[in-house]
């Protein structure tokens, strides 16, 4: 059935480039749609999801736009665009569906391992940003995928909610804040492990890491020619294969570019970079259980928006603050300070450069924020706890984001700040490039990369009767159909967080 019939004997079916929360997500879905396929993952690094899917360098938010205020601007006649965070929220419902299913089915024996019930809030202060905050609340009121979330201005109810934001607060000060109860943390990287601890145990699949892909070529007869080469003992390989993904994080503009392929001429990668500020005082911890976003400063990154963030990590409870953003030239946070140099060719100079000279205050932005002293730090942190002193907390470097520039008509490039599918026509290979909101979102964004790339097996009943099984809602709009959304959130409740709902409490 599948076209690997071709090649079956020199090489896998698939060749899945990076061993983060994409190449886990489609390896996956592709093993549950046809068992019989061969896969062969290769990673750079040691480990699975040791760069941007581990839980150290990724926000660990399920991203389901309860509090990430940078996914409802404000537009210019002073109202909220809330479409973006509807698309989110309902891909994210979507990403529950799958990890219940994989639950359920045993191929993920423990989703405390990965998801925690944390409430979503988003705060902030000042009349302007409080104005804005509650015509938030009311736009997204008119979706019931946000019924649930509670708006306050008053003080007690506030301090309830998040007192170290609270405590030492002006009194004077105009705060506002919305809560969602249902929002959730998630370690993408113990995700990631446990679907690749699942991938290697079924026949047909293989890891390998500590692999380097170095290049790829496409061969007359239609498929794909990757070499690779052992970081550990030299030896280079020439694998062949029907399809390529390449799911390297930042690693993967590179490879797009070697592959040649005429759909991603012109892309370009302008690297951020990030640190934390990360909580060593276990009394302080216990009392913050809440992901508490605000607004970016202006001229900041969408991944730059401010958080003090309750997480899970290996059973253990963290509390984060940032991420300060940063620029650095590498493109991987294990990558080289040559990446970014090296990604510029005649095909995308010059949308680069038009995207650069547009975008040159983000760039003073973040380089102020490489200059930032510890005593800037904390002047930050103590906008959303105004208690905190310096010997509490330790700073830790985040993982490296590679945010898409791309042609465009008018400006020449454009900096685009979410993730990009590219694919070639004949479906044999694809890219994932960008960031947030990226993990939450990655079983959707796998499925559109099926309908691109397996066209003709996603329409057979076979794969069709598969994928509503995995995702109860596929073909479904949960946007339209409230009382199936209820249902499934109900079921996906259950599944991922009924005994986890109280971990971080009792912990």
């Amino acid at each position: 059935m599948f076209r690997s019939k071709r090649t079956s004997e020199t090489g896998p079916d698939v060749v899945l480039i990076g061993a983060g929360i994409m190449s886990a997500t489609l390896g996956t879905l592709l093993k549950e749609l046809q068992p019989e396929l061969t896969i062969e993952i290769y990673e750079r690094l040691d480990m699975a999801a040791a760069e941007s899917s581990d839980a150290w360098n990724n926000a660990g938010t399920g991203h389901s736009a309860f509090c990430e205020l940078n996914y409802t601007p404000q537009k210019q006649d002073g109202s909220v665009e809330i479409k973006k965070a509807v698309n989110i929220a309902e891909q994210f419902e979507v990403s529950r569906q799958f990890w219940a299913y994989l639950v359920e089915n045993n191929i993920i024996s423990n989703p405390q391992a990965f998801i925690q019930s944390i409430p979503h809030m988003s705060f902030v202060w000042g009349e302007e940003n409080v104005d804005y905050l509650k015509k938030r609340y009311k736009a997204l009121q008119q979706c019931h995928l946000f019924k649930k979330m509670e708006y306050s201005e008053d003080k007690e109810q506030l301090q309830a909610w998040m007192p170290l934001v609270m405590d030492g607060r002006d009194p004077n000060q105009k705060v506002a804040a919305t809560h969602m109860e249902m929002g959730t943390d998630v370690n993408f990287g113990a995700l990631s492990r446990a679907l690749f601890n699942h991938l290697e145990q079924l026949d047909g699949v293989t890891i390998h890491f500590n692999h380097d892909v170095r290049d790829m070529k496409k061969a007359d007869d239609g498929s794909w020619q990757i070499k690779v080469k052992n970081r550990e003992t030299r030896e280079k390989n020439v694998i062949k294969t029907d399809f390529v993904f390449i799911g390297a994080g930042g690693g993967s503009l590179p490879l797009l570019e070697k592959s040649d392929i005429p759909e991603g001429k012109g892309f370009g990668g302008f690297p951020v970079s990030g640190q934390w500020l990360r909580c060593t005082n276990p009394e302080i911890i216990a009392q913050h259980q809440a992901k508490v976003y605000g607004k970016a400063s202006v001229g900041a990154p969408p991944m730059s928006v401010p958080h003090l963030d309750t997480r899970m990590i290996d059973g253990e409870r963290a509390l984060l603050f940032g991420p300060y953003a940063g620029f650095s030239t590498k493109f991987l946070k294990n990558g080289s300070f040559l990446d970014l140099p090296k990604s510029i060719s005649l095909d995308n100079i010059h949308p680069m450069v038009s995207a650069g000279l547009d975008n040159i205050p983000l760039t003073k932005y973040l380089i102020a924020q490489v200059r930032q002293k510890p005593e800037d730090r904390l002047e930050a942190l103590r906008e959303y706890y105004p208690e905190a002193r310096m010997e509490d907390w330790k700073l830790e470097i985040a993982g490296q984001r590679v945010q898409v520039i791309k042609k465009d008509p008018e400006h020449g490039g454009i900096l685009e700040f979410g993730t990009e599918v590219v694919s070639a026509a004949d479906g044999s290979i694809a890219a994932l490039l960008g960031a947030s909101p990226g993990a939450s979102t990655a079983v959707s964004i796998m499925l559109n990369l099926l309908k691109r790339c397996f066209k003709d097996y996603v329409e057979t009943e076979a794969w069709q009767l598969k994928l509503k099984k995995m995702i109860p809602s596929y073909g479904q709009s949960l946007l339209n159909n409230p009382q199936l959304c209820e249902e499934l959130r109900s079921w996906t409740t259950e599944v991922l967080e009924l005994k986890a709902m109280q971990a971080v409490g009792q912990d």
